[in-house]
């Protein structure tokens, strides 16, 4: 309750009008980060606010809300969407599902054969359609693309085939192709806060979750589940956010600005990510902190996803693009 109350203080204090958030006539963004400066989300946003002050070339302010300062991913987009508190982020698709049912299908499992293979859907700039249809129904941009890290599940017993995969209590996010695919493959999904996991595995209210190194490493999830089943079944895709409310009051220059620097920035992100995901879990293993196991059976994983995955692009209107994403 106490952290609730925090919480809406801080935005509150935030969420004031766009023209009051200005000292000696430059202008200040508030951005969110559930993580610390050694993650990569926060790397690319520092990024972003590096590149926003080339361009710009005048004074603007930037105030990062790390650690999760304002809550979580699903209520940044919130405040993003109303135009309040919170000016730029990063922010999973999955919490993009009110305003676009496609939205979550960017990142959804087994979209993406390989890194090669993500990045050239990210620099033929497939996803533009959804990114249109969350603009005008949210009113939040989608002005760069971070992400890149391979999620694999973390459970508290080793996991290395479809057999001892059957039934297990997995943590996956609010998005409905996740709970889908997973079930299809023959486990017990549940949708549980991302601030939840670590609690949820330690009382024995779920067996596993599924998350990108840096997630793992940073939320300590290798505590409560020290074996990290190689399933390689997603890599990330996380949309940096820009508040379209906020950019319609700022100079042209200074949304020329943010445009480019969000595209560069998200690249950067990419890249920071993509190249960490092995060295972060090489040095928990070294430090028996973590223990990779091969998944045996990734190919016959896929197989039972992929006709939930037909079945969810055409459901959510998203068959045109999934169907250029397969053929690139």
């Amino acid at each position: 309750m106490k952290r609730r109350q925090l919480v809406g203080t801080i935005a509150a204090a935030a969420a004031v009008p766009f023209v009051g958030r200005t000292h000696a006539q430059a202008v200040t963004l508030h951005g969110a980060v559930q993580f610390n400066d050694d993650h990569a989300f926060n790397k690319a946003l520092l990024k972003f606010e590096e590149l926003v002050k080339q361009y710009y070339g005048k004074p603007v302010n930037f105030v990062l809300h790390r650690n999760s300062e304002l809550g979580l991913e699903k209520q940044y987009f919130e405040y993003m969407a109303q135009g309040k508190a919170v000016d730029y982020g990063i922010v999973s698709p999955a919490h993009m599902s009110t305003f676009s049912k496609a939205a979550p299908f960017i990142d959804a499992p087994f979209l993406f054969r390989d890194l090669a293979h993500w990045n050239k859907v990210l620099d033929a700039d497939l996803l533009k359609p959804i990114a249109d249809e969350v603009a005008k129904n949210a009113e939040v941009m989608l002005i760069g693309y971070a992400g890149g890290g391979t999620r694999n599940i973390f459970v508290n017993k080793p996991v290395r085939n479809l057999a001892e995969m059957k039934g297990l209590k997995v943590r996956v996010q609010g998005a409905p192709i996740w709970s889908r695919t997973f079930g299809a493959i023959g486990m017990s999904p549940t949708v549980i806060a991302y601030n939840e996991v670590y609690n949820a595995i330690q009382n024995n209210v779920i067996a596993a979750g599924e998350n990108e190194a840096a997630g793992v490493e940073a939320m300590k999830f290798f505590e409560v589940a020290p074996h990290l089943a190689m399933t390689q079944h997603a890599i990330t895709i996380r949309p940096i956010c820009f508040s379209g409310k906020t950019y319609a009051k700022l100079p042209p220059e200074l949304q020329a600005a943010v445009m480019k620097a969000g595209k560069e920035a998200g690249a950067y992100g990419r890249q920071v990510e993509s190249g960490e995901d092995t060295a972060k879990l090489e040095a928990l293993e070294k430090a028996n902190k973590l223990k990779r196991v091969p998944f045996t059976e990734r190919d016959a994983m896929k197989k039972l996803a992929d006709p939930v995955m037909e079945a969810y692009a055409k459901e959510v209107g998203a068959d045109a693009i999934y169907a250029k994403i397969k053929a690139l």
